[in-house]
This record gives C-alpha cells, structure tokens and sequence, in this order.
C-alpha cells in the first residue's frame, strides 16, 4: 500500500457513504439500486454502504416496491429520524434559543430567552442548564446518537449597536471564545458558524437544498443574516463572513427613524433590511413594540408605518441581492423572516418586482424560494451543525479534513458514517 493510499480509501468510503445518506434525504426513500445509478456506484457498492448504514440506525426500511413487471419488488429505504440528534444554541443581542432536532430536522425541545445578550458568563451559565434540559428529553440509548452542539451567533457582537437602535455594550464578546467556553461546560463537541451561515446550512440539509444545489440564502432578523450554497455547500470564505449581506454599502434612508450614517451618503443593508430598523421606525411614529409577537401583530394589522418601512427595505435590498448575484451567478434566492403575518411572501413577491424592473440584458431573474423554516431558521440552523458536520458529503471529506471549519473541542465518533 503506498503513502496516504489507506488513508484515502477511508475517506472515499465516508463521502460515499454521506453522498447516499444525501440522496435519501432529497428522494424521501429509494431503492439500493436508485442510490448506486445516483452516485454512481456499482450495485455491489452500494449494497454494502446500505447494509452499513442501516446496521448504525441512520436508515431504515420503507417497505418495497415492483420495478417493472418482473422479479421481486425492491427494498426502499429512508433516513431514520432516530439515527441521530443534535443540539443549536443561536445566540443573537437580543434573545438566547437552544432546542434539540432529530436527524430528520424536528424539534423535540425548546428553551428561550428573550432578553438583552447578558455578559458571557451569565449567559454560559443560562445555556449550560438549557442544554441539559433538552438533553433530558432523550433516553440513555438515544444519547448515544448526540451528534454534538451547533453554536450559532453573529461575529462582531460589539458593532453597528447604532444601525441596530440598541443601547448596549456587547464588546466584550468580540474578546471571548464561547464555543470553546461552552464545549467544556457541557463536555461535547461544540461546532460553530455565524447565524446567516447556520440557517443557510439548515436549509441545505433539511429545507430547499434537498432540491437546489446553488442558492443566496437571506434572513430578516433582528439584523439581516445571509449565506450562500454553491455546488451544494455552504461558501464560508476567508473569515467565515462570505454573503454578509447585511454589510453591503447602500444609499441612506429616507425614513426620518433612520441615523443618518457616519459617511452621510452611503450607510450598510442592515439598517434599512431587518426587524430592528422596523421596530426603530414603529417606536418613532409613537407604537411601542415589545418583542417580535407584539411585531408580528402590527404587520398584521397593516400599520401604515410597516408599509412605509417595506418599501425602504426592498429598495434597498433588491440591489444588494442583484450584487451578489452579479459575482456569483445563482440560480435561487431563498427568503425568510423572524416573523411572518404575510410579511414573507410580501417580501418575495417585492424583491422579485424589483430585481425584474433592474434586470440587466442577458441575465435571467433568479427565482425567489421561501425559506423553509421561519422563526425557527436560526435554532435550527445551530442545531443542524452537527448533522452537517457529520454526514454531509462536502468536499473536505476527500481531502482527508472531515472536521475542517468546525472547532469540536472532543471529538467523538457515535456513528459508522
């Protein structure tokens, strides 16, 4: 055997082995030889990665099926929702979240704060006991299954306070490893990404990705979180921060609620995009709003002001998504919202209004997807870290860096895939 020869059979035997557990989430369920013809595999192949996978729990039979008018009917199979669990931690400044999913992105748990982002250690000490209260949910047996902890916040806690209308000083997060903190407060394997880049991932693996390969992901929060899915992976770029939409350079407002910007001319997405700029503006014209189903009930209710805020929201969003676009050449936009009362298919059919009316020649308008996930994108992007980490077949698993981009304090392996 040469040099690394060993070493990359094991890793071409774990990409395939993801590459099928992939198939099965995107076909539902699937025949031993669907699985071989997709990954293109020989059929002796994929038996045995089959027999594999369902001897670990991670797929199961889904009864059988007559292909053609001859021979016995086939086996089909399906992922097991039972093969595995994770637990998400979102973070953002204004709530803490952390629930527990199954392999098959359902929520079994869920704990909740809404409130301010406390000092680190409060807020280690809130987390630590919610994540054993979620993992009370499971049996001893179904522990054995945990995946590991997906920690999702936004980078720089500390900044643009100002285009977020929030009187706090989160600075000393920006100097603090909490995912480090926190894997050795609860003694598992903590992976870490930015919230726009969690949700992206969870739409990937359990949302619209089981359809589309390359797609701009964008999230209307508190602030604006964004991701994109090339090839069918997430695109982090050099620091983590690849589609940090919210940062893109825009014109100033109009809107009376709005700072005017250091600069004066030209201010960034977030604050005209996200439910805090919303908010801001309600509170201006004299609405008090306290927390997003306070939020949700205005949009509802058709308050002037909404309207007045949507319109500066997708006059500067649909050239900022035309931008990126531009660069990266996707096929799909997928939109999602912390809240909804309409509020998400308004914002759709407004973006694609707009990016129709500013559609250069020769470029197709993308088509515009609604997230999957709603007010849960961002928990169960967290939670879907570990799921993603561990069995989707990215590139990296060829190149022998299974666990590249993710800062899993223990590594365990649970699972034969």
């Amino acid at each position: 055997m040469g040099p690394g020869r060993g070493t990359n059979s094991v890793n071409l035997r774990q990409y395939n082995e993801r590459s099928l557990l992939q198939r099965l989430r995107r076909a539902g369920e699937a025949s031993k030889a669907d699985l071989a013809r997709w990954a293109q595999l020989t059929n002796t192949a994929a038996g045995s990665i089959v027999q594999a996978l369902e001897e670990s729990g991670l797929i199961e039979g889904a009864g059988r099926r007559h292909e053609g008018q001859r021979g016995q009917p086939a086996g089909l199979y399906r992922i097991n929702p039972q093969g595995a669990y994770g637990v998400g931690v979102r973070l953002d400044r204004t709530s803490i979240e952390t629930v527990l999913i199954d392999l098959g992105g359902r929520i079994l748990a869920r704990e909740v704060h809404d409130q301010l982002l406390p000092q680190p250690d409060e807020a280690l000490a809130l987390v630590q006991a919610d994540v054993a209260r979620v993992l009370a949910e499971l049996s001893p047996v179904q522990r054995r299954r945990l995946a590991g902890v997906g920690l999702a916040q936004p980078y720089n806690l500390g900044s643009w306070l100002r285009q977020l209308d929030l009187e706090a000083d989160f600075r000393i997060w920006d100097e603090v490893d909490f995912a480090q903190r926190l894997a050795e407060a609860v003694d598992l394997p903590v992976f870490k990404e930015n919230d726009g880049n969690a949700a992206a991932i969870a739409e990937l693996f359990f949302g619209v990705g089981r359809k589309e390969n390359d797609f701009l992901y964008v999230y209307l929060g508190a602030a604006l979180g964004a991701g994109v899915v090339v090839g069918g992976e997430s695109l982090r770029g050099h620091s983590g921060n690849a589609a940090d939409l919210g940062l893109m350079p825009v014109p100033a407002s109009a809107l009376p609620s709005t700072p005017v910007p250091d600069g004066g001319k030209w201010d960034i997405l977030l604050s005209r995009a996200s439910l805090n700029a919303l908010t801001r503006h309600l509170r201006h014209h004299g609405t008090p709003v306290v927390g997003h189903p306070q939020l949700e009930a205005l949009v509802a209710a058709g308050r002037p002001e909404v309207g007045e805020w949507l319109d500066d929201c997708v006059d500067a969003l649909v050239p900022a998504v035309r931008a990126t676009l531009a660069v990266l050449d996707l096929p799909a936009v997928v939109i999602d919202c912390d809240i909804d009362a309409g509020l998400i298919d308004t914002l759709i059919a407004r973006t694609d209004q707009g990016l129709r009316a500013i559609a250069p020649e020769s470029r197709q308008v993308p088509r515009l997807l609604r997230g999957s996930f709603g007010t849960d994108a961002g928990a169960i992007g967290a939670a879907s870290l570990p799921m993603f980490f561990s069995f989707s077949p990215r590139a990296d698993v060829l190149r022998g860096h299974s666990t590249a981009r993710v800062p899993a304090l223990r590594h365990r392996e649970s699972f034969h895939a």
